[in-house]
């Protein structure tokens, strides 16, 4: 008896054993060569293969009948393979397409002249349209934490009371900064501490850094780096943005923007209204965040005369007044003890005109002309 129950499991083992399938697969590239470590799953047997330094993966212990494989690889595209148990066949090959993206051509224009970023001797950092948008929901008020979370870049707040801040690039103070918008100084040497407050993010384009001195483009005031601010352009398909934010500290933001080309023209408008209500959580009877009120325009128009002669002109302003200090002043109840205060009010116009016209391949004119007015008053009493 008991030599027939081992004779009848070994019959058993046999027919279970013949009932399993095994297949050599070789996973190779376009031209030929094998792709190793490639792996070869079936969610439906819940199994999965690697192959060797070869590309051979050997698909084991397969029952019989039609199962999808799927074939992958880093920087491949996936290949899938309805194969049927038993096979006619015991070799398999399957071939696998490189995965290639075809990545945007960044131009630079922080160096005086527009070039692609990988020709461009100076190391220019480029925060994309994809990161200023993500930066934008989260502050729309102004460029601090778009600039904040770069290596190499700290904001500091000058003021505790008016919130005022500048930008330290590799450690130097923050006047040795000089901040952009479109290639023109528009803030003089007030641009560190009054150009990360007054400009909200929704009409930018990319922003390009420098850190280390360019100061033999833009002078003394870029001595530890720069920060250039590229503007939106128009774009054949009407682009109309509406960014409404409102903050638990009392803060409304409101901003809004509309851009499109036409045949020969374009025109770009950027329109923008950030307030906040005096805001002490602390309630030490002094601001964290001040009481301001600011409104800012841009309106730009662009000429198209050909393919290699363009022509812009626009207009920036911002109008701020901002009061920090004693909360119990701000409010209206000030007296001899509640007197402290910080006030400072802002007014800034400026012009840009840019022309620019491509002779060949290597050699292009460009002529820039920018008209700056800019008013700052600050008053405060201890």
């Amino acid at each position: 008896m008991k030599a027939l129950f081992i004779v009848c499991l070994l019959v058993f083992a046999g027919i279970e054993l013949k009932a399993q399938h095994n297949l050599v697969v070789v996973i190779k590239k376009q031209n030929g060569q094998p792709l190793e470590a490639s792996s070869a799953v079936n969610t439906k047997l819940k199994i999965s293969f690697i192959a060797n330094d070869s590309g051979i993966v050997i698909l084991t212990n397969i029952p019989a009948g039609k199962f999808d494989f799927e074939f992958s690889h880093v920087g491949y595209k996936d290949g899938e393979k309805e194969i049927s148990f038993p096979c006619t066949t015991d070799t398999l090959q399957i071939i696998l397409e490189e995965n290639t993206e075809e990545l945007e051509n960044v131009t630079v224009s922080s160096t005086r002249s527009n070039r692609s970023i990988k020709n461009t001797p100076t190391r220019v950092e480029v925060i994309s349209d994809e990161e200023i948008h993500e930066e934008a929901e989260m502050r729309p008020g102004d460029i601090r934490m778009l600039l904040a979370e770069s290596t190499g870049i700290q904001t500091q707040q000058t003021s505790a009371t008016s919130a005022n801040a500048s930008i330290r690039i590799q450690g130097l103070d923050g006047r040795y900064t000089q901040i952009l918008k479109d290639g023109f100084p528009l803030y003089a040497g007030a641009a560190t501490g009054l150009g990360l407050l007054q400009t909200p993010p929704l009409d930018l384009r990319q922003v390009e850094i420098i850190k280390g001195s360019s100061s033999t483009l833009y002078g003394g005031g870029a001595i530890a780096g720069l920060i250039n601010l590229i503007s939106k352009v128009p774009l054949t398909a009407r682009e109309l943005n509406f960014h409404f934010n409102i903050t638990s500290a009392g803060g409304l933001d409101i901003n809004s923007f509309y851009g499109q080309r036409f045949k020969k023209t374009g025109v770009t408008l950027f329109l923008s209204r950030n307030t906040n209500t005096a805001f002490d959580p602390a309630n030490i009877s002094f601001t964290a965040i001040p009481q301001f009120e600011r409104y800012t325009i841009n309106p730009k128009i662009f000429f198209y005369f050909n393919d290699k002669t363009t022509l812009n002109f626009g207009v920036n302003t911002t109008f701020e007044n901002r009061l920090g200090g004693n909360i119990n002043y701000i409010k209206g109840r000030g007296d001899s003890i509640n007197s402290y205060f910080e006030k400072n009010k802002t007014q800034r116009l400026s012009t840009q005109l840019m022309f620019d016209h491509i002779i060949n391949e290597n050699s292009s004119v460009k002529i820039k002309n920018s008209v700056s007015f800019f008013d700052r008053s600050i008053a405060s009493r201890v």
